[in-house]
């Protein structure tokens, strides 16, 4: 075909798209019927409706859709139909061993990342706010469907004061102050960020929002991984805490803070943090004063069950203490009917674990029913996510059955509503997984 020819064929097609005549005037669509519907927010199910995804989003919910010509027919068979997943503490980067993650480069990271985020996607986690992480590339990477995986909100390296959680440094690696830069390379890698004083709290969080945080993560407490911070410690002031909220809100997100104690607790959200991480040993007072506020639970089972390789004898006793307040902060929670409560694993350099994510599930099982379970798994987190407001990279809702929402969808096979422990072998139970209305897994024959 010679240029001139080239030409006339490239204009003409072009016309012929603005005039309406392009490959297809309708959309592909999908229509889910004969399901049971957990909506993610009602106490029972749905029957009797049909669920049809045009493009990435559910268009109806409504009694016999009739199909048209470029519809794909779904039949459930009976099946549960959920919204997909939210993990809300998350590690999408560096599910590795420890030793692999402190000395392989950045790259072999990557390629490790890709295989974690089918790992989710598998498992039913349609979308992860990750908690700590330069996850900016992974993220642009599935929303271009280059990676398999789960929707991300990134963090962004999470930002804590020298000493703090995101200081991994030990005493033989020098000290910042007297010219060693000998920083480790979550720092280098920009998975973590060390800032002392409000001017460098405020370029941190600033610069995280420059680079696509969703949302920003500051430390406020000690944590098991880190060496120098006890559980019980507090971390930055109330003047800095107050930057890093100001910072965020001025582009309209909120801050998170990890955090295990009373005390690191009440300074975080009474600065304006609106996510608390953790919270082990907290006091009823505390959570009470937390519910007032309206301040959202992250707390995790799973990553407290396994001790990792590599850890000191010194974190892994912050690690069984951690375990060991588990019990009364759900049974509190439990107690004052604490709603706002997100599900999460923070597992992180444990593959094994990750595969087993669902796990977590039955964990909290023990005291909560799986309707509140699989809430905390869905439109509570969509909730929760939706307070990102101007940085909301998916501004659709998530986490919820209904119409407008993102078509992020599971059918389970057998109700877990019933039986939780089935979503533990998602191999065989999530007979269908759908994100933005693509499907990734389908063992359903017509």
């Amino acid at each position: 075909m010679n240029h001139a020819l080239q030409k006339f064929v490239f204009i003409g097609a072009l016309l012929l798209s603005h005039l309406g005549y392009a490959q297809s005037t309708e959309q592909l669509s999908t229509l889910i019927t004969n399901a049971k519907i957990f909506d993610g927010e009602s106490d029972g199910l749905k029957q009797d409706l049909d669920v049809l995804i045009v493009g990435d989003k559910i268009a109806s919910i409504a009694a016999n859709i009739a199909p048209t010509a470029n519809t794909r027919v779904i039949d459930a068979a009976g099946r549960t139909l959920t919204p997909g997943f939210i993990g809300m503490h998350e590690h999408i980067i560096g599910q590795m061993p420890l030793r692999d993650f402190f000395f392989q480069d950045t790259r072999f990271a990557a390629y490790v990342a890709t295989q974690t985020a089918e790992t989710y996607l598998m498992n039913g986690f349609t979308t992860i706010r990750d908690v700590a992480g330069n996850t900016f590339s992974l993220k642009l990477a599935i929303d271009r469907d280059i990676v398999v995986g789960p929707r991300i909100y990134p963090s962004g390296p999470m930002i804590s004061q020298t000493a703090g959680h995101s200081d991994h440094r030990h005493a033989s690696d020098g000290t910042v102050f007297m010219g060693d830069h000998s920083w480790d390379p979550m720092i280098r890698n920009g998975d973590m960020m060390v800032v002392d004083g409000v001017p460098e709290v405020l370029k941190g969080v600033r610069e995280n929002l420059r680079q696509g945080a969703s949302q920003i993560k500051i430390a406020v407490g000690g944590g098991t991984g880190s060496v120098a911070d006890p559980l019980e410690v507090i971390e930055f002031t109330e003047e800095e805490i107050r930057a890093a909220v100001s910072a965020a809100e001025d582009y309209g997100t909120y801050v998170l803070a990890h955090v295990y104690n009373n005390d690191g607790i009440r300074r975080a959200i009474d600065n304006g943090v609106m996510s608390v991480e953790h919270a082990n040993l907290i006091d009823e007072s505390t959570l009470r004063h937390m519910k007032d506020k309206g301040v959202w639970l992250s707390p995790q089972v799973i990553t407290y069950t396994v001790i990792p390789n590599g850890y000191t004898e010194g974190q892994a006793e912050k690690h069984r203490k951690a375990y060991a307040g588990l019990a009364q902060l759900f049974s509190l929670a439990k107690k004052i009917d604490y709603q706002n409560i997100v599900f999460g694993s923070d597992i992180i350099t444990d593959p094994a674990t990750l595969a087993s994510i669902n796990r977590e599930f039955v964990y909290r099982n023990e005291w909560f029913s799986p309707y509140e379970i699989l809430r905390q798994a869905t439109s509570s987190g969509g909730k929760l996510l939706a307070l990102s407001g101007h940085k909301n990279p998916y501004p659709a809702p998530l986490g919820v059955i209904k119409e407008g929402a993102y078509a992020d969808l599971l059918l389970i096979n057998g109700s877990p509503l019933e039986d939780i422990s089935i979503l533990t072998n998602a191999a065989d139970n999530l007979a269908l997984i759908m994100k933005g209305g693509t499907i990734y897994k389908n063992q359903i024959t017509q």
